[in-house]
């Protein structure tokens, strides 16, 4: 099956790229570059193809003063930031639609589509030297049809070629460049290409010479590619017959083990991708006995990020990822999915090993969210570039002579321990780390590691201030809804867990926002809102994600309509999204057809949608007793068994979900005056298989609180599959209860 012969994720090409997956790095850069030039030939069907990674730019920083004279096309009427750094391009892009197939009948011309995203740097890269390049401008307008996708706001059309793409060359990523017919079937796909022939790569002008030739000269072998490609996309994994027992996650962690960076934590090589999904399942199964190894996984992977240059340690939050196996350089763009993860595992890592350093990290990517991320009227943007001023990471680094200028009394213990030295770390200049530990820092200098701490935090703040006054790196400002409903729950667990006000009214914000915003007057999810306009229709990952979101909302503030709002979110996936193998597909059913209908079961970097909807509805179940949402997600679940069986780190998420479901859900019950201080005793533990529901008096909604409780008192009920103990009237009773 091509999804599973195409799971390995690339390697580590001449160019640094942007990797489809964040899974484990595996296979041979030698085979790969190899593959890559023994293919390159004049034929469009043997032309070569090429993987490429991210960073960020956005419309100040693309456009240089002495690129092409600005030549308005039809993006500039688009609200996409990625859309809208293209608008002046003088190629005359469409936009993803109906429109440009028609055009390419017209004309009788194949169809380019370019697919991208605002914080990928090789796409600002192949944008700058060549869609901004006139004779190459002209050659594609000449040859062509072309279409820029924002494949944030068309997960679903990116899903489709990027599955082609993998299929013909064995791996992909962005940007990706697509050759197709008049219905949108693919015959040749690519990503990056440069303007000039390097290391293997042939140019972008001289694939587009090859394609239009075997176009007009060898149609009916360009047609039979694309049906072969599009059969062989429209292809499925059969379903698991059965769910998947323990020992389905026993191998997956033996298989991670196998993969698992000894020195630096992480898995594989470079680039090295943190890997939430992957990350939560050995935190959720780390005290197993059948986990061996798990533990230690984990927390050496979250010690590496955190000491690493990946994470900022003035401003708080993750990049993308590392371009080396230690974490130290990143592409500098930072990403609201990532850090909304990373936050969450910080936060409960910190609980379950009792460390306040993990903590604390939590704390600091949480503020980062919230101080750069969040939309005044709740809501939280995309991502932030890694370019400012041209250059990548400029805002980020620092010289020798600048760092130990603003760092001043303090720079020789602050140096020591950023790692600051005048070689530097990354082209010259220094990705500040933490280099030693403060004891090993204070130990050198001879003074106390509380006054070494101290020099350090001093001269943090004096670099952020300096920092604060550069050209800060553009911001993607489109609000997607799948990303803000993982941020909705590490917020509202945050929130709960830290009991920190702050967070859970943030978790609010973005809920109302997205909610109020980012849903139609038909009740139906949109994918995206930016500039005051709405974006395509939700996905299914915007309707999972939400559902997840809101359920934890709900189980941390007791408020009702939060759950209502997640129960109609799980009841439109089982109504527009299943597929009668099992699981769902992306897109809904009265949505726009594409070459296949795509399913969404890898994890790339967030959960996958159907993880993700197989959690809500493992939290649909438990709530209201309901046995078809328990049905359908086990259904969910074998649809991907193969894939648990085979590739476990492509689907971490979905073997998160799997423990608990295997191991039955908790239900607690909360009713009466002091609900919400028992409540609290549930969020002082990492407890991901409990639901929690409450009221100040006798409720009826949802069902797990009906017919409990009396109004004079608070009780609490645990219970396994709506099958309670006798309830209990402390909190101390509680706790001994979990």
């Amino acid at each position: 099956m091509i999804s599973l012969a195409s799971l390995g994720w690339g390697d580590d090409p001449p160019i640094p790229p942007e990797s489809r997956r964040t899974g484990v790095v595996r296979g041979s850069r030698q085979s790969k570059h190899q593959d890559r030039t023994r293919i390159a030939s004049a034929s469009a069907a043997s032309l070569t193809t090429y993987h490429s990674p991210p960073t960020t730019h956005l419309q100040a920083n693309l456009r240089s003063p002495t690129t092409v004279e600005d030549m308005p096309n039809r993006l500039a009427e688009s609200a996409s930031p990625y859309l809208l750094q293209h608008a002046d391009n003088p190629v005359d892009w469409y936009e993803w639609g109906a429109k440009a197939f028609e055009e390419a009948r017209r004309r009788d011309v194949p169809v380019l589509i370019s697919i991208g995203y605002s914080a990928c740097h090789w796409c600002h890269v192949m944008a700058h030297e060549s869609f901004e390049d006139p004779e190459t401008a002209e050659q594609m307008n000449r040859d062509f049809v072309n279409i820029k996708v924002d494949r944030e706001e068309r997960p679903d059309v990116d899903a489709v070629y990027m599955e082609a793409t993998q299929a013909m060359t064995g791996h992909g990523g962005w940007p990706m460049t697509v050759f197709a017919d008049h219905d949108g079937s693919p015959f040749f796909t690519g990503t990056y290409f440069p303007p000039t022939p390097r290391q293997g790569i042939p140019s972008f002008r001289s694939v587009m010479t090859a394609v239009a030739e075997a176009w007009r000269e060898r149609r009916g072998d360009v047609v039979r590619q694309a049906r072969n490609v599009a059969a062989t996309i429209g292809q499925r994994i059969p379903p698991a017959e059965a769910l998947p027992a323990e020992e389905a996650l026993a191998s997956a962690v033996s298989v991670l083990a196998s993969q698992f960076d000894d020195r630096h934590g992480g898995f594989g090589g470079v680039p090295k991708f943190p890997q939430q999904p992957v990350l939560e399942f050995l935190l959720r199964v780390h005290d197993r006995p059948w986990a061996e190894g798990a533990r230690d996984m984990l927390v050496r992977t979250l010690a590496g990020m955190a000491a690493g240059g990946i994470r900022d340690h003035l401003g708080g939050g993750f990049a993308r990822y590392s371009v080396d196996a230690r974490w130290l350089v990143p592409h500098f763009e930072k990403m609201l999915y990532d850090n909304a993860q990373l936050a969450r595992l910080y936060l409960w890592a910190g609980v379950e090993f009792e460390s306040t350093a993990m903590t604390e990290v939590a704390v600091d990517t949480i503020e980062y969210m919230l101080t750069r991320l969040e939309h005044p009227g709740g809501g939280f943007y995309s991502a932030e570039d890694a370019d400012s001023e041209g250059e990548e990471g400029k805002y980020y680094t620092w010289t020798h002579d600048e760092f130990r200028e603003v760092a001043g009394v303090d720079a020789d213990v602050a140096a020591g321990y950023f790692g600051v030295t005048p070689e530097g770390n990354f082209e010259g200049l220094n990705v500040l780390h933490r280099a030693r530990p403060i004891s090993d820092v204070a130990e050198e200098f001879g003074i106390g590691v509380d006054e070494a701490a101290e020099a350090v935090r001093r001269a943090g703040r004096a670099l952020l201030e300096r920092r604060e006054s550069r050209v800060r790196p553009g911001l993607d400002d489109k609000i997607v809804a799948g990303w803000n409903g993982l941020a909705i729950r590490a917020l509202a667990e945050a929130g709960a867990a830290l009991r920190e006000p702050r967070y859970t009214e943030a978790a609010r914000r973005a809920a109302r926002f997205v909610t109020e915003h980012m849903t139609d007057d038909d009740g139906r999810l949109h994918r995206s809102w930016a500039k005051g306009r709405i974006g395509p229709t939700g996905v299914l990952e915007d309707y999972a994600a939400m559902a997840t979101g809101l359920f934890c909302l709900y189980a941390t503030t007791g408020e009702l309509e939060w759950f209502e709002r997640a129960m109609e979110a799980v009841d439109a996936i089982a109504e527009h999204f299943s597929d009668p193998a099992g699981g769902f597909y992306t897109t809904p059913d009265d949505g726009e057809r594409l070459v296949v209908r795509p399913k969404d079961s890898f994890d790339n970097p967030a959960p996958s949608g159907n993880a993700l909807a197989a959690e809500a509805l493992f939290f649909a179940s438990s709530y209201t007793g309901e046995p078809s949402y328990w049905d359908r997600a086990e259904a969910t679940i074998r649809s991907a068994g193969l894939i648990v069986e085979r590739a476990p780190h492509a689907v971490g998420h979905l073997l998160s979900v799997l423990v608990v479901m295997l191991e039955g859900p908790r239900e607690v019950a909360i009713i009466g005056p002091d609900a919400e201080s028992f409540s609290d005793v549930v969020w002082e533990r990492y407890r991901p298989g409990v639901v929690v529901a409450r009221s100040p008096e006798p409720a009826e909604h949802p069902p797990l609180l009906a017919s409990r409780g009396r109004p004079w008192e608070t009780l609490a009920y645990v219970c396994r599959r709506f099958v309670c103990e006798a309830p209990v009237s402390s909190v101390d009773e509680l706790r001994a209860a979990l």
